[in-house]
């Protein structure tokens, strides 16, 4: 079996097993509070449904008018800089979730402002990407014929390590100002800027969406976008050359096949048709010839 075909099959398997991993440490951590959160929640509604005799057609429409003005709570969110945060969120392909189109006419430009969209930007961040990663090729060059070492050229390994660094810099500086703006730990934070930079968008922490920021903090703002767009940009780069790396091994393993396959035809023997393998170690010709038929004398 070709290595290209062991490779796909082991990725394969290795990415079911993954899920399967997963699925069984989310359930090990989030089931048992899962089950504690909903009997405490349910025990509150039932509690305040006794205290202010609430029926409960009536709580249901209260619980449902909570959850549909939550985003308006937020402030307003389709003045020209909530739409602009909601379009980058819609061709990044993040979607919160914080805000939707309620109009007929704003979900069917949604759907043809994201069909266009979303390919123009993942070509826009693949170029960026490798721009950048020529610009960290020449620094990394330079830096060592600075030091003076024998070997100036860049490996793909280099590269690898130098935008994992980046990537985890972005991260971590990112998460230290949304701390600071929003007010939220650190490592929620930290989960806000993964989820955002990987185009995952829970949605369940979203920026801009306390005290009228999208309004009267434009600062704040512009530095959300600057950060989703920069740091798309430094993750696709990483990407890139982590996508990069798997296609050039299988590419040197289809060239080693060939390589393999000339070699193997160059030292065979065809004879009509059929296929004699010379031995490895002779690398002479051989000559076949028919052997003479045997002669019978009469007497």
């Amino acid at each position: 079996m070709k290595k290209q075909n062991v490779r796909t099959l082991s990725l394969i398997v290795c990415t079911f097993t993954y899920l399967l991993v997963g699925a069984a440490v989310f359930d090990a951590l989030e089931s048992e509070n899962e089950r504690y959160d909903k009997q405490r929640l349910l025990k509150e509604e039932e509690t305040y449904m006794k205290k202010y005799n609430i029926d409960p057609k009536d709580w249901e429409t209260i619980s449902r008018n909570i959850f549909y003005i939550r985003p308006y709570k937020a402030g307003i969110q389709w003045k020209f800089a909530g739409a602009f945060y909601f379009a980058t969120t819609v061709v990044t392909v993040i979607g919160y979730g914080h805000s939707t189109p309620k109009t007929t006419g704003g979900k069917i430009f949604c759907m043809g402002y994201a069909l266009l969209g979303i390919p123009l930007c993942l070509v826009m961040f693949q170029s960026i990407g490798e721009r950048l990663n020529t610009f960290i090729t020449f620094l990394i060059k330079n830096i060592k014929k600075c030091l003076k070492l024998k070997k100036t050229d860049v490996s793909q390994t280099n590269l690898i390590m130098v935008g994992g660094s980046l990537c985890q810099t972005v991260l971590l500086s990112g998460a230290a100002a949304f701390s600071y703006y929003e007010g939220w730990d650190y490592i929620d934070a930290c989960y806000y800027c993964f989820i955002t930079l990987t185009t995952i968008g829970f949605g369940d922490f979203v920026a801009l969406q306390k005290n009228e920021s999208l309004q009267k903090r434009p600062e704040y703002v512009a530095f959300s976008l600057i950060f989703i767009l920069f740091g798309l940009t430094v993750v696709s780069a990483a990407m890139n050359l982590l996508v990069l790396r798997f296609l050039t091994m299988n590419t040197e393993d289809e060239r080693k096949d060939e390589l393999e396959a000339m070699e193997a035809a160059r030292t065979a023997v065809r004879l009509d048709g059929d296929v004699i393998t010379a031995n490895e170690y002779d690398k002479q010709e051989v000559e076949i010839r028919p052997e003479p038929f045997p002669t019978h004398q009469h007497q």
